[in-house]
């Protein structure tokens, strides 16, 4: 059992005890996501998948929190706002805009200028920033950082 379920595990008795329904929900869910990837894969997870599965499920967060907001459905918007921050707690920390924008211009310094398009910026970007960057955030810059 990877560490970070674990840790996970452990959360979720104490958000038994304290009677917190949100976090136990969410808790669940990601230990139900990793049962799932380890049905999927036929073997048990490392602690790189244990950090896809939660990362996935920060995603999906996300998503369903800005089709709720769309939907003016407030209510909704805010249960998954807070489920997704309790999700973010179990990853790494994450980088911020303006360091991803050094990283970027780094990039975009050692490219030549022929091949200075978003697609090849990404390509070598996001390897540099799996799992520690927002990849929308990232495009956004690379975007920016190309138009101007």
């Amino acid at each position: 059992m990877g560490a970070l379920k674990d840790r996970i595990a452990s959360d979720l008795k104490e958000a038994m005890r304290a009677r917190d329904q949100l976090r136990l929900d969410t808790l669940r869910s990601a230990l139900s996501g990793f049962i799932y990837k380890r049905t999927e894969g036929g073997q048990e997870l490392s602690d790189a998948d244990e950090l896809d599965v939660v990362r996935r499920l920060v995603k999906q967060r996300g998503d369903s929190l800005t089709e709720f907001e769309k939907a003016g459905r407030a209510d909704l918007a805010d249960k998954e706002r807070a489920e997704r921050e309790i999700l973010l707690g179990y990853l790494p920390a994450q980088r911020s805009a303006a360091e991803i924008r050094e990283i970027v211009q780094s990039v975009l310094a050692e490219l030549p200028a022929g091949s200075r398009n978003a697609g090849a910026v990404m390509k070598v970007v996001m390897p540099q920033l799996r799992g520690v960057a927002d990849g929308n955030l990232v495009r956004q810059i690379v975007t920016d950082l190309l138009s101007s």
